[in-house]
């Protein structure tokens, strides 16, 4: 990671560089299975509202030189209590911050925070093809737990996303 960068909790403030990273995302790559942008009311009440305390909820930034670079965050598998204890995380880097270390940084402060607040697993869903994130959901101690052929539609085609797991 750079000099200068910091992983932090994720801010208000942080809202529209996250925003225009994810939609970046949105607009260009079949990554997330959004495919209209959002808006940052949406994403405040939507997402960032997740965020509210130091649980099995949380997102935390990449930061360099005061700009906000990525994020990677946790946040509720499924809605039914049984899951609680169980949650999906995503990561996201503005493609030039990419390949410089704010991911590893980013997912071990992240992971370590939430097994500290009772987290049994964690869940990522990767659309394939994406071996950068592959790779670095592997390094990070995330299995293959198995294939969804085909669950998303986007830029006229089918997608298939590729479930890891990891135990906390």
């Amino acid at each position: 990671m750079a000099s200068r960068s910091s992983i932090r909790r994720i801010e208000e403030g942080d809202l529209p560089a996250l925003l225009s990273i994810y939609n970046y995302y949105i607009r260009e790559t079949p990554i997330t299975f959004d495919i209209e942008e959002k808006t940052l009311a949406a994403r405040k009440a939507d997402w960032f509202s997740l965020f509210t305390d130091r649980g099995r909820h949380q997102c935390f930034v990449a930061e360099r030189e005061g700009r906000a670079l990525g994020w990677a965050c946790s946040m509720p598998f499924r809605p039914k209590a049984a899951y609680d204890t169980s949650v999906e995380v995503s990561i996201y880097l503005a493609p030039e911050a990419q390949g410089a270390g704010f991911g590893r940084a980013l997912y071990e402060k992240l992971l370590s925070e939430i097994a500290a607040a009772d987290t049994h697993r964690a869940l990522a869903g990767i659309t394939l093809p994406n071996d950068a994130s592959c790779a670095l959901h592997r390094a990070m101690g995330f299995e293959d737990a198995g294939i969804f052929r085909e669950v998303g539609r986007k830029f006229g085609r089918y997608w298939d996303v590729l479930w890891m797991e990891r135990a906390l």
